[in-house]
């Protein structure tokens, strides 16, 4: 394998069963406010604003997690990825700014204190994954520790064994 191509987005089952249960409960208030007409809490049925704070603080989260993606490639070039909405555009390493590359176990919460985009203070630095414990990890020559989850952690190896160490 010459290139590894790899997304992934949060859908594990129990973050689908959340957002399933989210939306129901956001269908629950809009039936008690508009058809039921009654109250729920401080909000009432005729209370436009009440209503819309709510939903504005609500939906926002369920647009979120469906929109975080975890892009990552690896080709004679180097490591590239992006975490989308964090990054609007593909981040580039090469490889000649590469110390060490290699896939690795992890712990995520030990670690970095879960999955997502997560800064670790200490020796561990920045990663972005989204589920498992299997992660690309890149120490640069500037002494940054960068770890890319994967689900894909042989084909990966594979390819950063072609590429990682080459003279040229």
């Amino acid at each position: 394998m010459r290139v590894f191509q790899e997304s992934q987005r949060f859908n594990q089952w129990w973050l689908q069963l959340l957002n399933i249960g989210l939306l129901l409960f956001l269908g629950y208030f809009m039936y008690t406010w508009h058809i039921a007409k009654e109250a729920i809490g401080n909000v009432s049925a005729n209370d436009t604003i009440g209503q819309v704070v709510f939903m504005a603080s609500v939906v926002p989260v369920l647009i979120f997690s469906y929109l975080l993606k975890l892009n990552t490639s690896i080709d004679e070039v180097g490591v590239h990825y992006q975490f989308f909405p964090f990054h609007f555009s593909t981040k580039s390493i090469r490889w000649d700014e590469i110390e060490e590359c290699y896939v690795r176990t992890y712990s995520p919460i030990k670690e970095y204190g879960g999955w997502g985009y997560r800064i670790s203070i200490g020796k561990n630095g920045k990663v972005l994954n989204v589920k498992g414990n299997k992660g690309i990890q890149i120490a640069l020559k500037n002494n940054k520790r960068l770890l890319l989850g994967t689900q894909m952690e042989n084909d990966a190896q594979g390819v950063i064994s072609r590429y990682f160490g080459i003279d040229e």
